[in-house]
């Protein structure tokens, strides 16, 4: 075995348990697990107590977390929903979410707070799906207006965030030209490649051995979905782009392969089962040992960026869901303007790349992190809250 210890990996799956656990043996505290996976990680890590270091072991397991993060994310994406009305609200909110954070973005760069105002702008643009659509369930909202129409948008800016974020934020070098030649020779390969596993999936021969290995200790849409996540990654990388968006797409070509699950009604739960169950905490969790609160601590003028920051993020991500106002009535658009401005998963990944940019100062990422965990703990609940409350009755005439 070679000389390579085990134990800060161990901690950090320690907290990955006990998270979901806590919280389950505490039901009326309705905190998403990543929150305490985060918390956990500052607390145990280099900037607090000092217990848990990222070693080599954590930071290839935090990586592959990462790149299942966005697979799933991808995954989530329905292109069967995004058609008509819905899609075109959805681009044009997109549209005003991105010139609502430029502006805010300036503002914050004239102040000194940041160096890329645009940086900024992408960094509040998307919205965390994977928690935006068990918020939607518990209402009994997801197959209704209000869900069609937040998860059309929330897809619609996650898929334009990750592809921005590569395009413009790179850390692989190269000119903004340069990349975007890249994504167009990514994006056919892509496709092509989506063609082609579509058409063996529609064979009969390789169906059936499919079907006959898909639930023996084979696993084999398990591990086609793997291969075709990493080989996605190691595509984008090839082609020096940011390898989230490989895995992003990765997880859109299978969601669109697998939109008939009929025969294979366990794959998408499997593949949870390795993404939630252990990749995705560990990355969380990693996360929150590299943050570094002391600059916010220390400082009361710093400490004050995260409200103005959780202010930005409602507005930037929450103004475009009056667009919908006409069709879902007041108190709806107001639920669905605070689970759009859901986010944390999407932050935490571009602050880390605006740090290894040199864009985010160490300090300005800290306080975007707590500014997307107070969105998650606030906002889906008070979203809840007007979702569950009695439908609103419009009077005959009008509109």
């Amino acid at each position: 075995m070679p000389d390579v210890e085990f134990t800060n990996l161990f901690v950090v799956a320690l907290i990955a348990l006990l998270a979901p656990l806590l919280l389950g043996l505490a039901p009326r505290l309705r905190v998403p697990a990543v929150v305490l996976e985060i918390v956990a990680g500052i607390v145990v890590g280099p900037h607090g107590l000092g217990l848990v270091e990222v070693d080599l072991p954590l930071q290839i397991v935090s990586l592959l977390g990462l790149g299942f993060l966005l697979f799933l994310a991808g995954l989530e994406i329905d292109v069967h929903r995004l058609r008509g009305q819905i899609l075109r609200l959805a681009v044009l909110g997109y549209l005003v979410t991105l010139a609502l954070g430029t502006a805010a973005g300036a503002g914050f760069d004239a102040i000194g707070w940041v160096q890329s105002p645009l940086l900024l702008a992408v960094t509040l643009s998307a919205t965390s799906l994977g928690l935006v659509v068990p918020v939607l369930k518990d209402a009994g909202q997801a197959e209704g207006a209000v869900g069609q129409f937040t998860i059309a948008a929330a897809s619609v800016a996650d898929f334009a965030a990750v592809l921005l974020l590569s395009l413009v934020f790179s850390t692989e070098g190269g000119s903004p030209g340069e990349r975007i030649i890249m994504v167009g020779l990514f994006t056919l390969l892509v496709v092509v490649a989506g063609i082609v596993v579509a058409t063996a999936g529609r064979s009969q021969r390789i169906g059936g051995v499919l079907v006959r290995l898909q639930d023996t200790t084979a696993e084999i849409r398990v591990r086609a979905a793997v291969v075709l996540l990493v080989a996605f990654v190691a595509l984008a990388e090839q082609f020096g782009l940011e390898t989230i968006l490989g895995a992003f797409l990765a997880g859109a070509v299978v969601g669109l392969v697998d939109r008939d699950s009929t025969s294979h009604p366990r794959f998408r739960i499997k593949l949870e089962a390795l993404g939630y169950g252990f990749l995705i905490p560990v990355f969380f969790v990693t996360s929150g040992l590299r943050l570094d609160l002391g600059g916010l601590v220390d400082d009361p003028a710093a400490l004050a960026r995260v409200p103005l920051f959780l202010a930005a993020l409602l507005v930037v991500r929450g103004v475009p869901a009056l667009l919908a106002i006409r069709t879902l009535g007041t108190r709806s658009s107001v639920a669905v303007a605070l689970l759009q401005a859901t986010s944390l998963p999407f932050i935490v990944t571009a602050t880390q790349i605006g740090v290894e940019t040199g864009l985010m100062a160490p300090v300005t990422a800290a306080a975007l992190v707590c500014a997307g965990l107070l969105s998650v703990l606030v906002f889906p609940a008070v979203a809840l809250l007007l979702l569950k409350q009695p439908a609103e009755v419009r009077q005959p005439g009008r509109s």
